[in-house]
C-alpha cells in the first residue's frame, strides 16, 4: 500500500538539507513504529520517496513524502503516532493512501506556492531606489511595479550553466504574481508582511525558483539583488489535474483519508 504523508518544516529546521531530512523521517518511521516496506538485497532499506527538496532557509506548510507500508492504522490514529516522535517544527499535517500505480509525488510535481518577503538588505536598496516620502508611497510604488513586471510578455534572465550562459524566457513558467498587505503560513507559524505570492512552475522539465523571479524584478528595476534579500515560505505543491486541461491538483488531494 502506499501512502503520502504532508509535513511541515519550520523554524531552525530549514537549515536542514535533504538527506538529513531523509535520515530524519526513517528515525521517525522506526519510533513510531510504521510497517514500512523495506527493499530487498544485502542492505535493505525503506522504500520513501520525497518530493520537491527545499532550498537552505525556505520554510514550507507542504512538504511531501511517499512511502510503502505492509500494513497500517487510519489516518488520523498514524498522524497522532507521527506526531508523538517528531519535532514540533517538522509536523505531520496528513496521512493518506495514494493508488498503487500512482506516480511518485516528484513525478507529478507540476506547480508551487510561495510567499516572498523583502528582508532588510532589499528594503534598504528598494527604498534607495524609489524615494518614496512614507511606508505607503514606499509599498505603493513596488505594487505598480510588481505588476509592470508580471505583465510582460516575455522575461528574459541569462543562465549559467558549468560550459556556457544562455538567455531563457520565464514569464511563461510564472503562473501568479501579486503584491500582498500580509500573509501567513496555513497554520499561522509563519507571518509576512508585506510580500509577494508567487506561484511558479516546478518539476524536473521546468523548475523556476522563486529567487530567480526576484531577482529578475531587480534587475527589471535596474538593481541587483543583494544576498539574504529574500525570505521565503512554499505554501503548496500541486500537480496537474488528470481530468481537467490547465487545473491543478494539491498532492495530498491525490490520494484519500484513511478510515
Amino acid at each position: 500500500m502506499k501512502v503520502r504523508i504532508r509535513f511541515t518544516k519550520l523554524g531552525s529546521m530549514r537549515f536542514i538539507g535533504h538527506l538529513d531530512l531523509m535520515r530524519y523521517f526513517q528515525k521517525v518511521m522506526r519510533r513510531a513504529k510504521v510497517d514500512i516496506r523495506y527493499s530487498e538485497g544485502f542492505s535493505p532499506h525503506q522504500i520513501m520517496s520525497f518530493a520537491a527538496p527545499l532550498g537552505l532557509g525556505v520554510t514550507s506548510d507542504a512538504e511531501y513524502v511517499d512511502i510503502d507500508v505492509l500494513s497500517t492504522e487510519d489516518s488520523v490514529k498514524m498522524t497522532e503516532r507521527l506526531n508523538a516522535v517528531s519535532n514540533d517544527e517538522i509536523r505531520i499535517l496528513s496521512y493518506r493512501q495514494i493508488p498503487d500505480d500512482s506516480k511518485s509525488s516528484m513525478s507529478l510535481i507540476a506547480a508551487s506556492d510561495y510567499i516572498v518577503a523583502f528582508r532588510e538588505p532589499a528594503l534598504e536598496i528598494l527604498k534607495q531606489h524609489f524615494k518614496a516620502a512614507d511606508e505607503q508611497t514606499f509599498w505603493m510604488a513596488v505594487t505598480e511595479k510588481l505588476a509592470e513586471f508580471y505583465a510582460q510578455e516575455e522575461i528574459l534572465i541569462t543562465k549559467k550553466t558549468k560550459k556556457s550562459e544562455k538567455e531563457a524566457d520565464i514569464r511563461p513558467l510564472i503562473y501568479q504574481m501579486q503584491f500582498r498587505e500580509s500573509a501567513q503560513s496555513h497554520f499561522g507559524d509563519v507571518v509576512f508582511e508585506p510580500c509577494v505570492f508567487l506561484r511558479t512552475s516546478t518539476g524536473s522539465e521546468d523548475n523556476l525558483k522563486p529567487e530567480l523571479v526576484m531577482q529578475a524584478f531587480f534587475q527589471y528595476l535596474g538593481l541587483t539583488m543583494p544576498e539574504f534579500a529574500l525570505q521565503i515560505h512554499r505554501m503548496e505543491l500541486y500537480g496537474k489535474d488528470p481530468n481537467e486541461e490547465g487545473k491543478f491538483l494539491r498532492l495530498e488531494d491525490f490520494g484519500w483519508e484513511l478510515n
